[in-house]
């Protein structure tokens, strides 16, 4: 292995293999540092527009999802197809490892290791320092580096070592099983469609999700709240969804950052990107596409710090994405708040998804990740059915 690279990317999920690969395309020397046999529980849904910018192959696609059920806490259900298009579905532990070889077929150097903390030489380059296994036993090492991107979780040690101002973003616990689709399908299993359940028995404060991925399905909930066991949600959903027995692969549960970080950088050589940085979508958790995104701008100030040496511009990188999605994030936020306190804004929040114009404006944005302002008499009509559900008018 090198000493000295011109960057060190800590964390090899969608945000760190994304951010190696851009860095290896423009010529420069970058090591991947990634955990092995770390899987992020995740529902593994990707939008056309994840397709489509970042050259994700159908082969990679487990199942394409072209409609969602929305189940309100009473069993209503609200089912919504997606016109035109669909919604791919990854499984996470190929899809995230495919991403780590075309970055290292693209020049990256990768390298399976544990990140264990920053120190600076003499002559300010940093130090990465962690600890990889020789010969089955446990090996502490270092590189030295001219950048670092911190894509190393909502936990971030990089963060919490690197970068100051800014308390820990607001989590969601993530919890899924991915089971075995049996071989005779329960009655009403659809393996085009997503389901997500709003109700408290299920998460007091986010949802439950039965997603589809080919021959296997994710199952899982999340929540906030320390005491709600996710493991007995998880259960509960199996048994609705007609999965009770189906077969386990795997069991897995993490952390998901519900705000973006103020500060995204140290002014001088780090910078953060993907759940490191914050920036999982609130009410819905989807983190794929934003994580990639993150990746390739926090490559790209990457870049121009290695082009200019100005510490500065590492902060282009949050910048950037959040002059793209920031005003989705907040709106999302207040939908969170608002809707999924208790089980009676629950039911009124599926009640207001019938709306084919809600479906349109929502599917329209989720697909291509752009508000759409094309509609302004849709935006009116929604904003006068939402003041009626607010003001308790509307019939559930």
């Amino acid at each position: 292995m090198n000493s000295t690279f011109d960057a060190v990317v800590v964390g090899g999920g969608p945000a760190g293999a994304t951010a190696a690969q851009t860095l290896a395309e423009r010529g420069y020397q970058v090591l991947l540092l990634d955990r092995a046999g770390r899987i992020k529980p995740c529902g593994g849904a990707i939008p056309p527009r994840a397709i489509r910018d970042f050259d994700i192959p159908d082969e990679l696609l487990v199942a394409k999802a072209r409609s969602a059920r929305m189940v309100a806490p009473s069993g209503h259900r609200v089912d919504i197809p997606i016109d035109n298009g669909f919604v791919g579905m990854v499984d996470r532990e190929v899809f995230d490892e495919w991403l780590r070889e075309r970055a290292a077929a693209r020049g990256a150097q990768r390298h399976d290791g544990t990140f264990d903390r920053l120190s600076r030489d003499p002559d300010g380059l940093s130090v990465v320092h962690f600890t990889h296994r020789i010969d089955g036993a446990e090996v502490q090492a270092r590189v030295r580096t001219r950048a670092v991107i911190g894509a190393d979780g909502a936990r971030s040690r990089v963060a919490t070592q690197a970068v100051r101002g800014d308390e820990p973003a607001p989590c969601v616990f993530a919890y899924h099983e991915i089971v075995r689709r049996p071989a005779v399908a329960p009655e009403g299993y659809d393996p085009a469609r997503c389901d997500v359940v709003y109700d408290a028995r299920c998460s007091p404060d986010f949802y439950g999700w039965v997603f589809p991925h080919g021959d296997t399905l994710s199952i899982g909930t999340g929540s906030a709240d320390k005491g709600f066991s996710l493991r007995a949600a998880t259960a509960r959903l199996r048994a609705d969804s007609g999965m009770a027995n189906a077969e386990t692969v795997r069991r897995e549960g993490a952390p998901l950052p519900m705000r973006p970080l103020r500060k995204w950088d140290n002014g001088r050589d780090v910078v953060l990107a993907g759940d490191a940085a914050g920036v999982v979508a609130p009410a819905s958790g989807e983190g794929i596409y934003y994580a990639m995104l993150g990746g390739q701008l926090a490559a790209e100030a990457a870049v121009e710090l290695l082009r200019t040496g100005d510490g500065k511009v590492l902060a282009q990188a949050r910048k950037r994405f959040m002059k793209a999605h920031g005003t989705v994030f907040r709106v999302l936020g207040i939908m969170q708040w608002f809707w999924y306190r208790n089980d009676r804004l629950r039911e009124r929040f599926v009640k207001i998804c019938e709306d084919v114009d809600v479906q349109r404006l929502t599917f329209e944005s989720y697909m291509n990740k752009e508000l759409v302002r094309r509609k302004p008499m849709a935006h009116v009509r929604i904003f006068f059915k939402d003041l009626a559900h607010l003001l308790g008018l509307a019939r559930v």
